[in-house]
This record gives structure tokens, C-alpha cells and sequence, in this order.
């Protein structure tokens, strides 16, 4: 059988190493836009940051896909889907066939809607060279703005800023993380960033990129204006899906699948960030390692449902650690809050329960309970018998 897989980042490599796993014999191909081997995507904010170097980048040594007799075609771009002829179609005009097709293509940075946003100086960060030409432009322009308080946008600041830029944020929402994080966890957050010297502005909408050939800084809404020669853009990511609706293939935000991450085309199936399951689409990688599992299971015929992942995400800004599982900021009624905030430490805690099932967390400036808080909400454990105790400092989780 012959397996071909669009995209070489984490869903792609993972799934081609799955395929290898379970099938000695299945012929894998995969292809990828980036020039380089794979390489886990936040090692970028460390290699921004100027603590990993070029060639520690990579998850595996440069030999690695040959041994797994896995051929890795890296700076092919597949253009088009032809699943009626069961083939893909490269950039160069060659169709290649398959018996099993995997989109792992994962997503395009998003461009905010800001006037100026093409100057040169302004940037995003998805790829090495992106990574590669901020750094370059950084150099003698040290003034930088980042448009976003996402977790991208925070890890960038930080990276940049121990880099020795000099480094401010703007957030168009009226909090940091607004996906991950409530009022109260966010203003801690806050408190923690600037104290690193990193500048927050909150609340505001950045209206343009102003300057002639290159960016010189940014316009807000009602006039005031910073100052910055580089600007970042970190506004989300979205699904990777216009060569899959070009082919007639099922597609709300990302690519539909199902519970076997099959999408509506015979023998193609989707992982990653670019995939949309039961609605949902997520973007981190958690859920793009197992769907890639899954995926690679049933690509072979070997059914593994794929039945969701608990929303997570984690982050480390100004050395404090940062945590969000499952459902965090509940929207409705029926759920019980119990939270902690120590805002001088930078610790905020808080636990949601739904009848005394634990359904989501923050846990911040605190790695004590961490791992345990996560798998629990995953588990959705009944924590009612203790729920007066769970925000202690020396609480202990072994036994819950």
C-alpha cells in the first residue's frame, strides 16, 4: 500500500512514524513546503530567544527518515487535491498517486486586517525563516511591537525581550489570553509580564503599521502611536483547507472529519491543525500528536476512533509557569468556581466543577498539582469530597 501525507510538521512526521510502526512493508511518502527536516515548532521561541542553537532544532537525527525508510520530500508543495484519480498534484506539475492520503498541512498565520501590514519590518512567525528573518531585521532595530497577547504573541515578547530587544504588546481584547485565561488569572498574568519590562496595552485596536518602505511603528484607534521598526504579528492561526474545498471535499473552518479522521473524499483523511472534529478545531499540539496516531491507524484499516482532546495549553512568561485544561471560562450557568489568587507571587489557581466533576483549571506560578490537575480534569475525576482542600498550598494530589 502506498501512503502519501501533505505536510511535515508534527502530524505529518508523527503519522508517517505511526505508519512505519504498525506496517513494515507500507510505502510512505510525505511531503513538505518547509526546506528543513521536522522540528517541534516552539523550539522556534527558544531559537528566537537565542538559547537553541540552528542545528538543535531538529527532533531527529539528519539520517533519521531513511532508516524508517520513510521518503520526506521537503520543499515540495502539493497545490492541488485529485481524489477521483486518487493523486496529488506538486507545484512543479507532477501528479503522484496514492492508495491512503493524509492532509496534515496544518494552518497559515493569520493576518489581522491593519493597514500597513505589508511593509517590510513586519512579520509573522510559523516557519525557520520566519524565525530566521526576524531575527536578521531585529538586529540595529531593537524597538518592537507584537500585535497580540496570545499565547504566540507572550512567548515571542519574551523571547525577543531576553534577547535583549526592547519589547511592548497590544491586545485587542481586554485581557492576555483571552482563550486560555479569566479576568482575575489574566491581571496576574499582566503584573508578571511587565514585571519582566515588557510593556502591555490592553483593549486596543491597532488601526496601522505607519512608515514609508518599512514599518516605523504602530497608529491606535483614537490616534496615539508607538514607536517600533519591527513589528510581529501573532493573531492566530487558521486551518490550512483551500487546496481541500478546491477539491469538493467537505469544509466548515478546517477540513470535516469524522470519528476516524476520514474526510468526505474516499481514502484521504486529515490531522492536525488544519482538521475540524466535531466542530472543533484546535491548534495545539496535543491534539494534532494524537489525531496523527489515529489517523495513521486507520489509514492501515486498523480502526482507532478518534473521540477529542481536553483543551490544554502551557506556557512559561517572565519564569512563571501558566496553565489552562479543559473548560476554564465556563459561558453558561450550573458550574461551581473555586479560586486563589496570590497576585505579588504570581500565583492564581482556580478549579471548575459540573457537579462535582472537575471539567476545567488554571493553575499559575505554581508547578505543585499541575500534572495531576490536568489529568484530572481529562478524567473529569468527582472531586466533591475534597474540594475544600484542593487550593492549599501543600495539598496532596496522589490521592485524589
Amino acid at each position: 500500500m502506498r501512503a502519501v501525507i501533505v505536510g511535515s510538521g508534527l502530524a505529518g512526521t508523527m503519522a508517517a512514524k505511526t505508519l512505519r510502526e504498525l506496517d513494515p512493508d507500507v510505502e510512505i511518502e510525505v511531503f513538505g513546503e518547509e526546506r528543513y527536516p521536522y522540528y517541534p515548532r516552539p523550539n522556534l521561541i527558544e531559537f528566537l530567544a537565542g538559547r537553541l542553537p540552528a542545528e538543535r532544532l531538529f527532533a531527529f537525527p539528519p539520517d533519521w527518515n531513511v532508516r524508517q525508510r520513510i521518503l520526506v520530500r521537503a520543499g515540495e508543495r502539493v497545490v492541488r487535491l485529485l481524489p477521483a484519480e486518487r493523486k496529488v498534484e506538486l507545484a512543479s506539475g507532477v501528479r503522484v498517486p496514492y492508495d491512503v492520503l493524509l492532509l496534515a498541512g496544518g494552518g497559515r498565520a493569520v493576518v489581522p486586517p491593519v493597514r500597513g501590514a505589508d511593509r517590510r519590518g513586519v512579520f509573522v512567525l510559523r516557519t525557520l525563516d520566519d524565525a530566521k528573518a526576524i531575527m536578521e531585521h531585529v538586529k540595529g532595530r531593537p524597538r518592537t511591537a507584537v500585535i497580540g497577547g496570545g499565547l504566540l504573541g507572550l512567548e515571542i515578547a519574551r523571547a525577543l525581550k531576553s534577547a535583549g530587544a526592547e519589547v511592548r504588546v497590544v491586545e485587542v481584547f481586554d485581557r492576555l489570553l483571552p482563550r486560555q485565561l479569566d479576568a482575575a488569572g489574566a491581571a496576574v498574568l499582566k503584573g508578571q509580564v511587565e514585571k519582566m519590562g515588557i510593556e502591555v496595552r490592553l483593549g486596543t485596536v491597532t488601526e496601522e503599521i505607519f512608515g514609508a518602505a518599512e514599518a516605523r511603528g504602530l497608529t491606535f484607534q483614537g490616534g496615539e502611536e508607538w514607536q517600533a521598526e519591527t513589528v510581529i504579528l501573532a493573531a492566530g492561526v487558521r486551518p490550512e483547507a483551500e487546496a481541500a474545498r478546491e477539491a469538493g471535499l467537505a469544509v466548515n473552518r478546517g477540513i470535516v472529519a469524522d470519528d476516524l479522521l476520514r474526510t468526505s473524499a474516499p481514502g484521504v483523511f486529515v490531522a492536525g491543525d488544519a482538521a475540524e472534529h466535531r466542530g472543533a478545531t484546535y491548534g495545539y499540539l496535543p491534539a494534532a500528536f494524537e489525531q496523527s496516531r489515529a489517523a495513521a491507524y486507520n489509514m492501515l484499516g486498523l480502526e482507532k476512533p478518534y473521540a477529542g482532546t481536553v483543551p490544554s495549553s502551557t506556557l512559561k512568561v517572565a519564569g512563571l509557569s501558566v496553565a489552562s485544561f479543559g473548560l476554564a471560562i465556563p459561558d453558561a450557568g450550573g458550574y461551581e468556581v473555586l479560586a486563589r489568587g496570590v497576585p505579588e507571587l504570581g500565583v492564581y489557581k482556580k478549579l471548575v466543577l459540573k457537579d462535582g466533576l472537575l471539567v476545567g483549571a488554571i493553575w499559575m506560578g505554581t508547578r505543585h498539582g499541575l500534572a495531576e490537575v490536568g489529568r484530572l480534569v481529562g478524567l473529569r475525576r468527582n472531586v466533591a469530597h475534597r474540594k475544600g482542600e484542593l487550593l492549599e498550598d501543600a495539598f496532596d494530589w496522589s490521592g485524589v
